[in-house]
This record gives structure tokens, C-alpha cells and sequence, in this order.
């Protein structure tokens, strides 16, 4: 360019001082945009890459900041090389973040399986979970809770009052002042045993355990508990507390009435009477203690067939029948439910019955707890053994004294 602007024609420019003048402008211009391209240069490219290359030195290099390559006027040349290496660690990283992914993915899959089997767990539980959020308020009432006391999970709103709502009144107080102390961290977690009203306006027993989610500076943030249903324990607790209590200390013909008006009322039934078997095979049974509606009845004697006690008998095993027991057996018309228990004797043979009848329908839940009614057909089947031997040695006293054994 300066030599044509020197030689080539210009317009203007035939004198040569303004040819001149014109080369000089351009010559300066010229040194100015180089030293401008170069500072540019010097600042954006030249620097970065020797600033990688000081950081990242070669591992070859066992000097990295006065070895021979950082010497090197080949800057280009460095920062390539040390552009290899920051690819090699790139790949690594990725490499890295693909077994991390992977890894995460096993986790993942880990967790969805543990929290499945949390859930079936809760769904196959009995027992039920509530949790309250103590900074939100909001209550959440799980559908098997709700179930536990009769609702579909759309019948019962998630809200604290009608959790309240379905605690007995008189245990209210004592439901709070445990979540209280439990919350203030006076107890280590909240425990409490309650009454919670079920659907069909009876109440269950509960065990409520619980424990607090706590911020880390200590203040309660959520609570958790389960709620277990014991109705059917507490039931056998009263029962047993019932009869021992009115057993206890009696024998023969007290035990009896003793037995029968205390499983009567125990049970809630109208009517109940323990027999003992008239011969072998036995076809009918006399009473030895016989209670109905409230009082002490005269003991009759009966034949079994026909009647639902005569399976107790044959089968040798509890019968139970939750409704219906009068249109079955025309006799006992006049009571909708039954329930027999077999007494056996020592050689494991039938010698009577208990048997309770009413006239309202009997819950199952309530009332078949054989296990627990044996220990107390063993006690009367000691009894009734003892009442045989007794009038069997009577009846040989009077044999051998020459009267009758119905005078003694």
C-alpha cells in the first residue's frame, strides 16, 4: 500500500509534498492499528494461554514453572499441549460423572423399593398413622387409620378437629397433657392408651405411640405417631379382671352362679347357665347354675336335640352362631345369638357346656376368645369332677348304711 500510494496515482495528490504528507498519515495509521492488533493479542490470547499453560504444566516437565517449555518462546505450542490434558481430565470427569449417575440410578431404584414395602407394610399393618405439621398445622389422617374406625379416606377430612372429634371426651385431657410434655421434651416420646369412636357409634381402645421431628435448634417441627387397635386386648383384660375377681375363693355351687353371672355380664349377655351332661353318650344336660335377664333363675334339665348346644356335644368344639340361632333352633326362639363352650373332663370326654344366648346379635371380635374361656371351663370341669365323686360317694355311704341316698 505505501509503495503504490509512493509511485501509483493518487487523486489530489501531484505534488509531492502532498504525496508525502499522504504517506506519512497512512504510515502512522498503519503502526498504530498494529500496535493496536498486537496488545489485543498480547491480552486476550497470549496471556490466557500462558496462564493455562503456568497452571497446567505438562507432566513431562519437571520443573513446571522454570522448566524448559515454560522457557520456550512456543507459547501456541504449551497451551496445545496443555489443552491435551485438560481434555484427558474432562474425559475422566465424565467418565466419573457417568458412574456417579449410574450409581444414583441403583439408589433411586433401591429407595422406591424400600418405600414400596414401607407402604405394603402400612397397608397389611393394623395399625394406623397420623401426622401433624406443627408449623402448618395440617393433620393428615392415613387411610388405614380412617379404616381402622369404619371410614373411607373421603368420609373423614385430614384435619386435627376431627381427630379430636373421634377422641373419647374423658380422654382428651389426658391425650393432651401427653402431647404436651411430649412436644416441651419432657418424655421421650408420646405414649398414650385411648378410646377413638368407630363408625357404627362404638368406641375402639388404641395404643398411640409417637415421637417429634425437631429442628436442629431443638424446636418441634413435626409429629408422627401409630395408633394400634387393642380393643380385643383390653377386652380380654376386663374379662378375665371380671370373672377372677368374682371366682376367686369360690367352689361348687357358688362357683357356678358366681361363673355364669360374671360371664354374663362380661359378655353382655342376657342369658348364660354351665350344665353338667346327664349319662354317656349325653342326650340332655341338667343346668347347675342358670342366669337370665338380670337374676338367678331355677336350674331345668333339657334335651340337646334340636337346640345349638347339642353341637357342642357332637363336635366337641365351641359353637357360635353371630344371628339367626332362632330360626335355626324353633326352641329358642326368643334370642337371635349363641355361643357354647365345651368342659371336658381329665380323660378329654364332654361333661357339660357353657352356654350364653341373647337377644341381639353377638359381635365375633367380642366374644370368641376361646383361649381364654378354657381356663375357666378346666376350673368347672374340676369342679363337676369333684361334684361326681362327692354324690357318688354319698350314694355309696347311703348304699351301705341302708338309706337312700336322696335322704342324706
Amino acid at each position: 500500500m505505501l509503495v503504490y500510494l509512493a509511485v501509483g496515482w493518487v487523486p489530489g495528490a501531484e505534488p509531492i509534498a502532498t504525496r508525502v504528507g499522504i504517506l506519512i498519515v497512512v504510515a502512522a495509521g498503519l503502526m498504530l492499528l498494529l500496535a493496536v492488533a498486537s496488545a489485543a493479542i498480547d491480552a486476550y490470547v497470549r496471556r490466557p494461554l500462558a496462564a493455562i499453560a503456568h497452571a497446567y504444566p505438562c507432566e513431562s516437565d519437571p520443573n513446571p514453572r522454570t522448566g524448559p517449555l515454560s522457557r520456550a518462546s512456543n507459547e501456541i505450542e504449551h497451551a496445545r499441549e496443555t489443552l491435551g490434558l485438560l481434555h484427558g481430565k474432562v474425559e475422566n470427569l465424565e467418565r466419573a460423572l457417568e458412574l456417579a449417575t449410574e450409581q444414583r440410578g441403583q439408589i433411586d431404584v433401591a429407595l422406591r423399593s424400600s418405600e414400596e414395602r414401607y407402604v405394603l407394610a402400612m397397608r397389611t399393618a393394623d395399625d394406623g398413622l397420623w401426622e401433624w405439621n406443627l408449623q402448618t398445622n395440617d393433620f393428615v389422617l392415613s387411610p388405614r387409620w380412617k379404616s381402622m374406625l369404619g371410614y373411607d379416606d373421603e368420609e373423614l377430612p385430614n384435619t386435627r378437629l376431627s381427630w379430636l372429634q373421634c377422641v373419647h371426651p374423658a380422654d382428651v385431657p389426658a391425650v393432651e397433657a401427653a402431647l404436651k410434655s411430649h412436644l416441651d421434651g419432657t418424655t421421650p416420646r408420646y405414649e398414650q392408651q385411648l378410646r377413638l369412636l368407630h363408625k357404627d357409634g362404638r368406641y375402639r381402645w388404641v395404643s398411640s405411640t409417637g415421637s417429634v421431628i425437631r429442628h436442629a435448634n431443638g424446636r418441634p417441627s413435626r409429629l408422627i405417631a401409630l395408633d394400634t387397635d387393642v380393643t380385643r386386648l383390653r377386652r380380654i383384660e376386663n374379662i378375665l379382671q371380671h370373672i377372677v375377681e368374682g371366682t376367686s375363693g369360690t367352689c361348687g355351687e357358688d362357683f357356678f352362679r358366681t361363673l355364669v353371672r360374671h360371664f354374663a355380664g362380661a359378655l353382655d349377655v342376657s342369658c348364660a347357665f354351665v350344665t353338667e351332661c346327664n349319662g354317656w353318650p349325653p342326650k340332655s344336660v341338667h343346668t347347675l347354675a342358670f342366669w337370665f335377664q338380670d337374676s338367678f333363675r331355677e336350674n331345668f334339665e333339657f334335651e340337646l336335640a334340636g337346640t345349638p348346644c347339642e353341637a357342642v356335644f357332637n363336635l366337641k368344639r365351641p359353637a357360635f352362631h353371630a344371628t339367626g340361632v332362632g330360626k335355626l333352633f324353633p326352641r329358642d326362639e326368643q334370642f337371635d345369638s349363641y355361643y357354647g363352650l365345651p368342659i371336658f373332663n381329665s380323660e378329654r370326654q364332654v361333661v357339660g357346656h357353657m352356654a350364653f344366648f341373647d337377644e341381639k346379635e353377638m359381635k365375633e371380635e367380642d366374644v370368641l376368645m376361646d383361649s381364654v374361656y378354657s381356663i375357666f371351663t378346666a376350673r368347672a370341669a374340676v369342679e363337676i369332677e369333684r361334684k361326681m365323686v362327692l354324690d357318688r360317694l354319698t350314694r355309696d355311704y347311703a348304699t351301705a348304711a341302708g338309706t337312700p341316698a336322696i335322704n342324706q
